[in-house]
C-alpha cells in the first residue's frame, strides 16, 4: 500500500479491491441513468427520463438545472459540447454549441489591456448553450420543448440548494461577485453576504428567462427581450455584441473525432474543443507500453507521460482552433508516421541525454514545494482551473446517451449579469490567442475560441463501454488521460481510475518556469521524491479529494448485464442517480 502525505487518508472505494485516497459511490441501475454536477439537477434529469422522455429531453432538464445549480459554472451565458450516440444506428453526433466572437473590430480589441480580455462585458462572446440544446431537441427529443424546460423553471424560482462546495466555489469568487457588478451581487450575495450552506438560493429573474425559451425556443434567448438585454448591457459596458450577431448564431450538428486504442475506440469532442485533441495522440504514443504492469502513478510512469505530453502539446496548439482545416491536421496528428515522430521526440537519443531540468531553474526542493503553493489564490494561472465548467451524463431505456460538457470559461465567467435576466455571461473572449496574427485560434469576427473541454465516449466493436467528462480547464485533457489509461490500458475498475491521485503535467507560459506536475498530496513523497530527482518541479496543491484545484469526473459504464453504473467524483457537488 502506497504512502499518503499530509492529511489525505486512504479508504476504499465501493469495488473493495484497491486502496485509494477518493471514494466513489456507484450508482448502478437499468432504464435510466444521470450523472451531473448537482443532486437536484441530476433528478431533474432523471424525471424526465422517468415521465417517457428520451436522453435528449433529459439532457435539456439536466444541462438547464445544473444552470440554475451551479451558477459558477456554466449556463445560457456560456458554450456547450455534446456528443450524442444515438442507439439506433449505432452512431455519434457531435453538436457544437461554442461561444463565438461578436463583430470585434480585431485592430483595436487586441490592443486592449488583458484584464479588459478576461472581465467584463469586453470579454464576452455570443453564448452557445441554448441554441445547442434547441438544436439537439429539435432533430432528437421526443416530449415538447416546455415540458423539458419546465424543471429548470421550478428550480430557478423555488431555488436550489446550497451545498458546502456550492458555497466554498461561492467564496473563492467574493472579489469577483463583489467586484462592481450589480446585478451578480444581488442575485449571488444575498443580503450582501456569502449563501449559508443548507439554504435555498432562487434566481427569478433567470426564472423569466427560461419562460420566455420555453415558450419561443431558441428565439426566446437569441431574440426578443433577452438578446435585447444582453446587447445593451455589452455596449454600454464595452463589449462587442449586436443583435446581429445573436440573430446569426447557429448551434453546428457535426462529426466528433474518433481514435482507436487497444481494442477500443475513443469518441471525442472536435474542434474547437482541444482536450481530445491533446489526450488522444498521447495516448497513442503510449498504446504499447507496459507502464511497467502498473500502477499508473509512479516516477518512471509519469516521467515518461510527461515527456510524451511536452512533445504533443506544440503540435495541438498549431493544430485545433475554430477553422476548417483542424480535422484534417488532427488525423494527420494522429497517423502512424506523426506518433513515430512523437516517441522520436520524447525518447530518442537526444532526449535520454537530457533531464527536464527543472531543478537547474530554480525549482525548489520538495519538502520546500510543498508548503510554497499553500496560499493557492495567489497564483498567477489558478483561477483557470477552479469550478469553471461542468459534466454531465445522460442514458435511457434505449440506450441513447448524452454526454456534455458547459462552460462559461472562468470561474463566473465575466462577473457580469445583464440586468433582467438572470444570466452569468461567460468570458471567452480571453480564449483566443491575440499576439500573433498567424495564430490558428487568433481572434476573429463569429469565430469560436478554443476551448479544452473533452466529453468523450468509449466504444468497444461498435457498442457504448462508458461515457466520461471532467471540468477543470488545461486539467480537463490530464484527468481524462490518466483515467483513460487506467481503465482501458491496466483494465483497472473505474471507480479506483477515477478516485486515486489526480496529477497534472504543467506546461509553463516562460521560458524562465519550470516544467512541473502538480498533484494532490496524496501523491507517496517516495514518488515525489523520484520525479524530483528525475529533473520534474513537483508541486502538491490540496490534500485528495478537496475538488478546488482538480475537478471532479463523472462517467457512466456499461455493463454486460445490461444495466449501466454511474460515478459521481465527490471531488464537486456531482451526483449519480438512476431507476
Amino acid at each position: 500500500m502506497a504512502r499518503i502525505l499530509l492529511a489525505a487518508v486512504f479508504v476504499f472505494v465501493a469495488t473493495g479491491v484497491t486502496a485509494v485516497p477518493v471514494t466513489l459511490k456507484p450508482v448502478t441501475s437499468k432504464n435510466g441513468t444521470v450523472v451531473a454536477a448537482h443532486p437536484q439537477a441530476a433528478e431533474a434529469g432523471l424525471a424526465v427520463l422517468k415521465a417517457g422522455g428520451n436522453a435528449i429531453d433529459a439532457a435539456v432538464a439536466t444541462s438547464l438545472a445544473v444552470s440554475v445549480a451551479e451558477p459558477y459554472g456554466s449556463g445560457l451565458g456560456g458554450k456547450l459540447m455534446l456528443l450524442f450516440y444515438e442507439a439506433k444506428s449505432g452512431r455519434t453526433y457531435a453538436v457544437d454549441a461554442m461561444d463565438a466572437a461578436g463583430s470585434v473590430d480585431v485592430p483595436a480589441y487586441v490592443q486592449r489591456p488583458v484584464e479588459d480580455r478576461s472581465y467584463g462585458y469586453g470579454s464576452v462572446c455570443v453564448p452557445g448553450l441554448g441554441a445547442g440544446l434547441w438544436a439537439a431537441h429539435e432533430r432528437w427529443g421526443r416530449r415538447k420543448w416546455a415540458a423539458n424546460v419546465q424543471p429548470a423553471i421550478e428550480l430557478a424560482r423555488d431555488g436550489f440548494r446550497v451545498l458546502p462546495k456550492t458555497r466554498e466555489f461561492f467564496g473563492e469568487q467574493e472579489k469577483k461577485l463583489r467586484r462592481g457588478d450589480a446585478e451578480i451581487a444581488r442575485l449571488f450575495l444575498p443580503d450582501g453576504k456569502l449563501p449559508a450552506v443548507d439554504t435555498l438560493l432562487a434566481n427569478p429573474d433567470l426564472a423569466l428567462t427560461f419562460e420566455l425559451y420555453a415558450k419561443h425556443g431558441r428565439d426566446g434567448i437569441y431574440r426578443g427581450p433577452v438578446a435585447e438585454a444582453i446587447v445593451a448591457a455589452a455596449q454600454q459596458g464595452g463589449g462587442v455584441l449586436t443583435l446581429q450577431d445573436f440573430a446569426r448564431y447557429q448551434a453546428r450538428i457535426t462529426e466528433p473525432i474518433f481514435a482507436p486504442f487497444r481494442g477500443y475506440t475513443l469518441v471525442c469532442a472536435p474542434p474547437p474543443a482541444s482536450g481530445a485533441a491533446l489526450f488522444l495522440p498521447i495516448m497513442k504514443a503510449l498504446e504499447q507500453e507496459t507502464f511497467g504492469g502498473g500502477p499508473l502513478r509512479t516516477a518512471a510512469n509519469l516521467d515518461r507521460i510527461g515527456r510524451v505530453w511536452r512533445a504533443v502539446g506544440p503540435e495541438v496548439s498549431r493544430t485545433i482552433a475554430d477553422v476548417p482545416e483542424s480535422r484534417f491536421l488532427f488525423e494527420k496528428l494522429l497517423a502512424p508516421d506523426s506518433i513515430a515522430r512523437i516517441r522520436e521526440k520524447a525518447f530518442g537519443p537526444a532526449e535520454k541525454q537530457r533531464k527536464v531540468s527543472a531543478l537547474g531553474r530554480g525549482a525548489v526542493p520538495f519538502a520546500a514545494s510543498l508548503s510554497a503553493r499553500a496560499v493557492i489564490d495567489e497564483s498567477p494561472f489558478y483561477e483557470s482551473e477552479m469550478a469553471a465548467t461542468t459534466h454531465w451524463i445522460v442514458v435511457d431505456r434505449e440506450g441513447n446517451i448524452v454526454c456534455a460538457t458547459q462552460s462559461q470559461s472562468l470561474h463566473f465567467g465575466a462577473g457580469v449579469v445583464p440586468p433582467g435576466t438572470g444570466i452569468v455571461m461567460n468570458d471567452s473572449m480571453s480564449n483566443f490567442s491575440f499576439a500573433e496574427p498567424k495564430s490558428i485560434n487568433y481572434v476573429a469576427p463569429g469565430k469560436r475560441s478554443r476551448s479544452t473541454i473533452a466529453p468523450t465516449i468509449v466504444l468497444r466493436d461498435g457498442k457504448p463501454v462508458l461515457a466520461i467528462g471532467i471540468p477543470g480547464a488545461s486539467r480537463i485533457p490530464t484527468a481524462l488521460l490518466q483515467v483513460l489509461l487506467d481503465r482501458l490500458a491496466l483494465n483497472r475498475p473505474l471507480a479506483e481510475a477515477i478516485g486515486d491521485t489526480r496529477v497534472h503535467y504543467y506546461s509553463p507560459f516562460r521560458s524562465e518556469e519550470p516544467e512541473a506536475f502538480e498533484a494532490e498530496q496524496s501523491l507517496p513523497h517516495a514518488e515525489a521524491e523520484a520525479l524530483q530527482a528525475l529533473g520534474w518541479k513537483v508541486v502538491l496543491f490540496e490534500p485528495a479529494g478537496t475538488g478546488r484545484h482538480f475537478g471532479g469526473i463523472n462517467a457512466i459504464e456499461f455493463n454486460a448485464d445490461g444495466t449501466r453504473t454511474g460515478y459521481a467524483d465527490p471531488r464537486r457537488t456531482n451526483a449519480a442517480v438512476g431507476y
